[in-house]
């Protein structure tokens, strides 16, 4: 069994509520959620928030839209992921952010499959970015959950939930999923309002005509809109795990 969980908090310092910020009347993490579903390997997604009161919004959304919606720590994620994922007994965890309403279906299902094919135990694009900033996928065993669960001790391993899957190599067979082409260079999640607006600017275009649209349309779309396309090109890419990780906590994940 593959369970996909996306993790989301109101309490965002650089855009706060932007997990709920509308975009054509709907909220950024519906539609992230609507992309996601579309994967054919996923058996079953679930949000996983925070017990503050100010993510009360969050579960409401899921409860309006029959999404299964966990509640647990603020700050530390690996607890709540593990707590989240717990009743379903996965196999396979999908790790998704809330902040990313471009994933890509195909690509997850893409790498779900390398993953399943090279026997891994953390499989990601990440590790070395070659994809835009905002279609990342991680994907682990259940198992390497609790292992990290039982054993991470420094903050931002908490917070991050994989690092310590992935800081261990020897440990965990890892997989490092790669573009093609390298992509790293652009920039498709939130984080602050530059982001928001590009990715509102591409679902105003491409959304209307097609919901399902793909990642090839949003290349050509930004290709002919260059002046979208450089609205965010400013912002540092994974700037929060890197502060989070030398000890600013003003920049804490979802």
């Amino acid at each position: 069994m593959i369970l996909a969980i996306i993790q989301a908090r109101v309490s965002s310092s650089r855009l706060p509520g932007k997990v709920l910020k509308p975009i054509l009347g709907l909220p950024l993490l519906l539609l992230q959620i609507e992309r996601v579903k579309q994967s054919k390997h996923i058996d079953y997604l679930i949000v996983a928030t925070s017990k503050e009161a100010s993510d009360d919004p969050i579960e409401k959304l899921c409860l309006d839209h029959q999404i299964p919606c966990f509640r647990g720590e603020l700050e530390n994620v690996l607890d709540r992921f593990y707590h989240a994922a717990i009743p379903f007994s996965p196999e396979h965890i999908v790790r998704f952010t809330g902040d990313c309403p471009l994933s890509d279906p195909e690509l997850i299902d893409d790498i779900i499959g390398f993953h399943l094919h090279g026997n891994f135990d953390y499989t990601s694009n990440t590790i070395e970015p070659t994809f835009p900033d905002g279609l990342d996928v991680e994907v682990f065993r259940f198992r390497c959950l609790k292992q990290a669960w039982k054993e991470a001790a420094l903050p931002y391993q908490k917070e991050h939930v994989t690092p310590f899957i992935y800081e261990h190599p020897t440990r965990f067979k890892l997989g490092i999923y790669k573009n093609h082409k390298d992509l790293s260079h652009l920039r498709w999640t939130v984080d602050e309002a530059a982001d928001f607006e590009l990715v509102k600017k591409v679902y105003e275009a491409l959304y209307p005509v097609n919901p399902n649209f793909t990642t090839e349309e949003i290349l050509l779309f930004l290709e002919s809109h260059p002046d979208i396309q450089n609205l965010n090109k400013h912002i540092q890419r994974n700037k929060g795990l890197t502060n989070n990780k030398w000890g600013d906590r003003h920049d804490r994940p979802l």
